[in-house]
């Protein structure tokens, strides 16, 4: 990662520890809540890497630089968009809800590829590739690569990344936990429907497992071995449990006044180093209250 010319280096650190106490230290007297902004958002970066985990460990010599805010970083916080991970390959970001992917005929500007696109922009690294999308009202872990021979590297491994979703559902799937195989066509009122194999079909393949249940809804780990339009959202729908949020698939209620579907993790091996990564986002803060984890 290129470092801005008013990029400030830290001291080097001189013990092993977590990156946040040891930010806490070096920054005094920045206040706690401002030095976890500066992780969310990107700004910090070690040995060139930019790190976002509070617990990232710290060794001795390491290289510390808090990276300026840039107005494209102002873009990225005000629409609610978090570096999770980034590198010479790979970005991650946590979408929230209402933000597309990418452009339609009906958006072409506030999309979540336009902001990073702006953001790595202003500091002269390039353009974000798209490697696979979310729904708009997902919200979630969403993985851009840093050129096209990355991008087209992952999507030819797609398969060999884990892709695990957390779903707040009405009910309980019944059984608790299973695998839903079937055909999925689409419409052309655009809605995702089950059907037999055929041509304009594709075979859709999900697991599941309720992981905890609170009055009338339940949340629900999902790991996609396929992925196709609405996928989730049609096979939990079709156990009689839609997602909580999405009339379009049978709900009926809507107490976190969203999508109740969350990106929760990817897993995969490093595309240029083959190191293993694991990256998760917190089940929103709405979806949380919905299920009494607070």
């Amino acid at each position: 990662m290129t470092a801005a010319s008013d990029d400030r280096p830290l001291p080097v650190p001189l013990a092993e520890g977590p990156l946040l106490a040891w930010l806490l230290h070096a920054l005094a007297p920045m206040n706690r809540t401002r030095v976890k902004q500066l992780l969310r958002h990107g700004r910090v970066s070690i040995n060139g890497v930019v790190r976002t985990r509070h617990d990232h460990p710290l060794r001795p010599g390491d290289r510390v630089v808090i990276h300026a805010a840039t107005r494209a970083d102002h873009s990225l916080q005000e629409a609610g968009i978090a570096i999770v991970f980034e590198d010479d390959a790979l970005i991650v970001i946590d979408k929230p809800p209402g933000l597309l992917t990418v452009a339609t005929a009906a958006e072409k500007t506030d999309t979540a590829f336009a902001r990073l696109n702006a953001h790595l922009g202003a500091r002269g690294l390039g353009r974000p590739f798209v490697v696979h999308r979310l729904d708009r009202e997902t919200s979630g872990l969403l993985l851009f690569a840093r050129s096209a021979s990355v991008r087209d590297d992952i999507q030819a491994n797609w398969e060999k990344v884990t892709k695990t979703y957390l779903a707040v559902v009405e009910g309980t799937p019944q059984p608790a936990e299973g695998v839903v195989n079937n055909f999925l066509t689409e419409a052309r009122n655009l809605r995702v429907r089950v059907t037999r194999s055929g041509v304009g079909s594709k075979r859709a393949v999900t697991r599941y497992r309720v992981v905890a249940t609170q009055a009338k809804y339940s949340l629900v780990e999902v790991v996609l071995e396929t992925g196709r339009k609405h996928q989730i959202r049609v096979h939990l729908a079709g156990l009689g449990c839609p997602v909580i949020g999405d009339p379009a698939y049978g709900s009926t209620s809507g107490p976190a006044d969203r999508l109740g579907l969350h990106a929760w993790r990817l897993a995969f091996d490093h595309p240029a180093t083959g190191t293993p990564l694991v990256m998760e986002s917190p089940l929103p803060l709405g979806l949380r209250r919905v299920m009494r984890l607070d």
